[in-house]
């Protein structure tokens, strides 16, 4: 049987659709231009930054200068928790139609997020404490409020990303059908073990939508604060396809590795467990390069 080939190679041009690099209210190893060049190690063709407090496409348009000499391209986008006003189609449509590449419902504002962090769980207890801090993605009788539907407007006007956030599956199921609903493409749902608690056979429902599957190599990096065995993930590509997968970073966080080292072992893990390089490619690769709209 032949060996593997090394990462490295597989993982070449790769998107890393969620990247926590800084600057931020929480303490971040790099910036938005130094993950960037750290990415030139392996032609990384684009990351998309991601705040839970802000919207992160002002960051980007701050660091152009710095950001024109490096190859890696880097997006924006919008989390929609209290710090922004919550469900907000207005900060929406700044972001959007400033160059933001993605939405996402609520993390730590959600009551998913804060069930599974009653004591704030690696997040500050400020940003959980106080009941005025979550935000509502359905109301009582599970639709969506008002204001998501405005937003989902956005969305769709702009092609752009719709993620789940840290939502209940119940609700991201409502925020799929209605996203769906509008011909929007493009959406996302990020570790679903990990705080939403959605199996694989509620994944393959939301696939069955249009939408793909995040997993994030920092849950699964032996270096990297290790939640899971790369077996687990190789199990849910099998169970979902590659087709529908995304791999992303979620790294970034002070103390945590970069997010090129986390992809090469968890990438190389994979590999020797037997995962197609054409699979490993397509999922940190193709896949992210079509949620970004990114040109052939």
């Amino acid at each position: 049987m032949a060996s593997p080939p090394p990462a490295a190679e597989v993982l070449t041009g790769l998107v890393d659709l969620h990247c926590h690099s800084g600057p931020n209210p929480f303490a971040r190893e790099f910036d938005h231009a130094e993950g960037a060049k750290d990415g030139e190690r392996l032609q990384m063709r684009a990351m998309l930054v991601k705040s839970h407090h802000h919207n992160t496409v002002m960051d980007v348009l701050a660091m152009r200068d710095r950001l024109a000499t490096i190859r890696t391209e880097v997006f924006g986008g919008i989390a929609l928790n209290a710090q922004v006003g919550g469900i907000n189609p207005y900060a929406v449509a700044m972001c959007l139609r400033m160059g933001g590449k993605a939405v996402w419902f609520p993390t730590f504002s959600s009551q998913r997020h804060i069930d599974a962090h009653p004591e704030g769980g690696g997040f500050p207890v400020a940003t959980v404490e106080l009941p005025s801090r979550i935000v509502p993605m359905c109301t009582e009788d599970g639709k969506l409020v008002p204001e998501a539907h405005e937003v989902l407007d956005l969305v769709q006007e702009t092609e752009t990303i719709v993620s789940g956030g840290h939502g209940h599956p119940d609700h991201i199921r409502e925020l799929f059908t209605q996203a769906k609903a509008r011909g929007i493409e493009r959406m996302l749902i990020n570790h679903p073990d990990f705080v939403i608690g959605a199996d694989p056979a509620l994944c393959r429902e939301f696939t069955a939508m249009g939408a793909f599957v995040e997993h994030e190599v920092g849950m699964y990096d032996p270096l990297g604060n290790k939640k899971w065995d790369p077996a687990n993930l190789l199990n849910w590509i099998r169970e979902i396809g590659p087709e529908h997968t995304v791999i992303a970073s979620d790294l970034g966080q002070k103390g945590r590795p970069m997010p090129v080292d986390a992809f090469l072992r968890v990438g190389q893990a994979l590999l020797d467990l037997g995962l197609p390089a054409a699979d490993l490619r397509r999922m940190v690769r193709d896949n992210p390069s079509f949620l970004l709209r990114l040109p052939d």
